[in-house]
C-alpha cells in the first residue's frame, strides 16, 4: 500500500503474554456476581448458567469449561487463559478482556456488544454468530480459527489481525478501523459494511473478490 510516493506500513498488534503463576484449583462452587478469582484454575466444569456478573479473573486458567447461558457481563479478565470452553449463548456483554488467550473455543451466539478487548489472541476454534457490536478492539489478533457471521456494527478496530482464519459472513457496518489486517485471512466474506473498511488494508486477491460488493456500495453498474 503506498501513498504519495510512500511506502505505508500497518502497525502490528501487541500480542498478549500471558504467564500464569502455579494456579490453584477451583473448588468454590458457583460463581458469584462481583466475585473475585486470582490465581485459580477451573478444569472440565459445568459452569452454564451460572451468574458471574461483574466479577474479576486475573492470572486464571479456564479449561474445557461449559459455558452455556452463563451470565458473565460486565466481567473483566485480566492475564488470563480461557482454553477449549464451549457453550452457547454466553453473555459477555460490557465486558473487559486485557491480556487474554481464547484457545481452541467451541461458542455460539456469544453476546459481547459493548466490550473491550486488548491484548487478546483468540487462536483456533470456532465462534458462530459472535456480536461484537459498539466493542472496542485494540492489539486483537484472530488467528487460525472460523468466525461465522461475526457482527463488528460500530465497533471501533485499531491493530487488530486476521491471520489464518476464516471469516464468513462479516458485518462491519458502521465500524471504524485504524491498521487492520485483512491480508492473511484464509477467507473473507463481508455482508455488510464493506464501506467500513477504509483504514484496514487487504490483498489483491481480496480486491477483487470484493468488487461486487464496492460496486454496489458505490452506486456502480457492472455490465459485460
Amino acid at each position: 500500500m503506498a501513498r504519495n510516493g510512500q511506502q505505508q506500513t500497518v502497525k502490528a498488534a501487541r500480542r498478549p503474554e500471558v504467564r500464569l503463576p502455579e494456579p490453584t484449583a477451583w473448588e468454590g462452587g458457583e460463581l458469584e456476581p462481583d466475585g473475585d478469582y486470582d490465581g485459580l484454575e477451573f478444569t472440565d466444569l459445568d459452569l452454564a448458567g451460572q451468574e458471574g456478573v461483574g466479577a474479576r479473573f486475573m492470572d486464571c486458567a479456564v479449561r474445557r469449561c461449559a459455558l452455556d447461558g452463563a451470565g458473565l457481563r460486565k466481567a473483566r479478565f485480566v492475564d488470563t487463559l480461557l482454553e477449549q470452553v464451549r457453550g452457547v449463548g454466553t453473555d459477555l456483554a460490557g465486558a473487559s478482556l486485557r491480556d487474554v488467550e481464547l484457545v481452541d473455543a467451541r461458542l455460539g451466539g456469544v453476546q459481547m456488544h459493548g466490550s473491550i478487548l486488548q491484548a487478546v489472541v483468540v487462536r483456533g476454534g470456532k465462534i458462530d454468530y459472535l456480536n461484537l457490536r459498539q466493542a472496542e478492539l485494540r492489539d486483537v489478533v484472530f488467528e487460525g480459527c472460523v468466525l461465522v457471521e461475526p457482527d463488528f456494527g460500530g465497533a471501533v478496530l485499531e491493530r487488530v489481525e486476521f491471520r489464518d482464519c476464516v471469516v464468513r459472513g462479516a458485518d462491519f457496518s458502521g465500524a471504524r478501523m485504524t491498521d487492520v489486517d485483512l491480508r492473511e485471512a484464509a477467507e473473507l466474506g463481508i455482508a455488510r459494511g464493506v464501506d467500513a473498511l477504509a483504514g484496514a488494508v487487504i490483498s489483491p486477491a481480496q480486491l477483487f473478490d470484493l468488487a461486487p460488493a464496492l460496486a454496489a456500495q458505490l452506486g456502480v453498474r457492472v455490465v459485460p
